[in-house]
């Protein structure tokens, strides 16, 4: 059975604060971005912070975020509701640069596992139905492939910390991709909404509308 959307969720509340005074890593540019505190079944999982995150206190605040947005509104929902129905994570939660031959630098693989520690707790207390994973960054924690070709456009049914969990992998929204203006990329990202579409758990939380 679907749980109820709760906002705020004190325990979720509670994992924020104590997230946002990380400094675990001296290469990553606080702060610390979190989302509404909302206990959802549905999870988005990011790759991290822009450089815009910051000023605006909240994930996919700039660019890629309209992108996404767009993507979400062809899905019955436009930004405001979504973000107050879906609890928004990221493999890593503080801007990690610039690279020196442009766009943001990756987080490297110790990051990646200071920063999981946070993820799986809200995994522990979102139990969530339905995870929405948006970037190869964030779909390769849990699927391990080496083209989107592989994930996107499927939902994929993977055990998480003793629950089985639907996982819907999307391209990243950047302005910088070029695979979402491929041919194959359309043609797998059309999929993918429309499989996040008909999602029960996704139609579930449409009605809350």
């Amino acid at each position: 059975m679907t749980q109820s959307i709760i906002y705020p969720y004190q325990p979720l509340i509670d994992h924020q604060a104590a997230l946002r005074t990380c400094r675990q890593c001296p290469q990553m540019i606080p702060p610390v971005i979190t989302c509404n505190p909302v206990l959802t079944p549905i999870l988005m999982i990011g790759q991290a912070p822009g450089i815009r995150e910051g000023d605006f206190q909240r994930p996919f605040a700039w660019t890629a975020g309209k992108t996404l947005f767009k993507w979400f509104a062809a899905c019955g929902i436009t930004e405001d509701p979504f973000r107050e129905r879906v609890y928004m994570a990221a493999v890593c939660r503080c801007f990690p640069g610039k690279h020196p031959k442009g766009g943001d630098r990756v987080p490297n693989q110790e990051e990646i596992a200071n920063c999981s520690r946070w993820l799986n707790a809200e995994l522990d207390i979102l139990q969530p139905e339905l995870i929405i994973l948006v970037g190869k960054l964030a779909i390769n924690q849990y699927l391990p492939i080496k083209r989107l070709e592989e994930a996107v456009g499927l939902i994929h049914r993977k055990t998480l910390q003793g629950r089985e969990v639907d996982l819907l992998p999307l391209p990243h929204p950047s302005g910088l991709s070029t695979w979402i203006h491929s041919d194959t990329g359309k043609t797998l990202l059309k999929a993918a909404l429309q499989a996040l579409c008909e999602h029960p758990t996704w139609q579930d939380m449409l009605q809350t509308l």
